[in-house]
């Protein structure tokens, strides 16, 4: 608390009474202007807050009170809070200086002063505001594809602070939302890092961070077949998108391959590679990649084909050109074009 009493002051205390009396109720003005308005300072926690009162030579007595409590009589500190102390400039000013503001110290502050011929006030009311501060955010979170997410981030501060989200990749545009984010359906291209900001225009705003994971079956996204001369090495790749990473397998026909003489299977990240050293005509043919990860399987089929046979990287066959100019010619003279 900002004011206490010390019992061996009582007396003078009791002498106060009737100038405390003489104090009205309400909010305070700064100074002892009587026709200026009621007046607030505002002060940031933590800051030296100073509440400016002025005096002249003809004052027999002055006080600082808050909340009707004796802070400062005179010269004689009645507070037990070593964080108050007065500010006198030459005879003119009784200023009442509080360190290190903190939200208890907002209210009414009250400086009484008394003259041969009357009495004056000066009222100020304190208003303490606090940085935004976020006290509690979502943690990380992993959902599957197609569920509902609800990220929250809880703030505190005076004035109360705004909070906003933002997904920062792609585009870090302002997403609809404040406490609570709500996602309907999350799809994969929704993942990412999250930021949520509280702001009140006190301090910097505070800043944190969720990072969202989104699971989603395996999607193969490039099957490169290979056209390969005997003897030569033959080249099939494989790319997968999938959270968690897949796992992948390669089959001949129905025949799984395992890395042996003459055969090896690499896999970085999303990406699976057959390799056959040195290719012979068993070797043509249709193979199959497989991606799996615990929320689906997906395969496609990939040929590593002689040259001239002319299949694309899919498998569907096609006609190479100089096919494709024997049957232009054949047709040509059968309709004696």
């Amino acid at each position: 608390m900002l004011v206490g009493r010390r019992p061996c002051w009582r007396q003078l205390q009791a002498s106060f009474f009737r100038l405390l009396c003489l104090i009205p109720t309400g909010f305070p003005v700064r100074s002892v202007d009587m026709q200026r308005a009621t007046d607030n300072i505002t002060i940031r926690q933590g800051d030296t807050a100073v509440i400016r009162c002025y005096v002249d030579d003809k004052v027999s007595k002055v006080a600082w009170l808050n909340r009707s409590n004796i802070i400062f009589a005179g010269e004689d500190k009645w507070s037990l809070d070593p964080r108050v102390d007065l500010v006198n400039k030459g005879q003119l000013e009784y200023s009442l200086r509080i360190q290190k503001v903190d939200v208890y110290d907002e209210g009414s502050y009250t400086c009484s002063i008394q003259t041969k011929q009357q009495s004056k006030t000066s009222n100020v009311h304190l208003i303490v505001q606090v940085p935004a501060n976020i006290y509690k955010v979502s943690e990380d979170i992993t959902a599957n594809e197609g569920s509902n997410v609800t990220l929250s981030c809880l703030a505190n501060g005076r004035p109360d602070p705004s909070i906003t989200w933002r997904l920062l990749n792609p585009s870090a545009d302002s997403l609809d939302g404040e406490e609570y984010l709500d996602i309907s359906g999350i799809m994969r291209n929704q993942a990412g890092r999250y930021e949520c900001k509280a702001s009140n225009d006190v301090a910097t705003p505070d800043v944190k961070y969720v990072n969202v994971v989104v699971n989603y079956p395996p999607a193969i996204e490039n099957a490169k077949s290979s056209e390969t001369q005997v003897g030569h090495m033959g080249v099939l790749q494989c790319d997968a998108a999938a959270v968690p990473k897949p796992e992948f397998e390669w089959y001949r026909d129905d025949k799984r391959l395992s890395n042996a003489q003459g055969i090896s299977i690499q896999i970085v990240g999303t990406t699976t590679v057959l390799m056959i050293s040195n290719v012979t005509e068993e070797d043509y043919g249709n193979y199959t990649c497989v991606a799996t990860n615990k929320l689906g399987i997906q395969n496609a089929s990939l040929f590593l084909y002689r040259p001239g046979t002319g299949r694309d990287k899919n498998g569907s066959a096609c006609l190479s050109q100089s096919l494709w100019l024997l049957l232009a010619s054949i047709t040509c003279l059968l309709f004696k074009c």
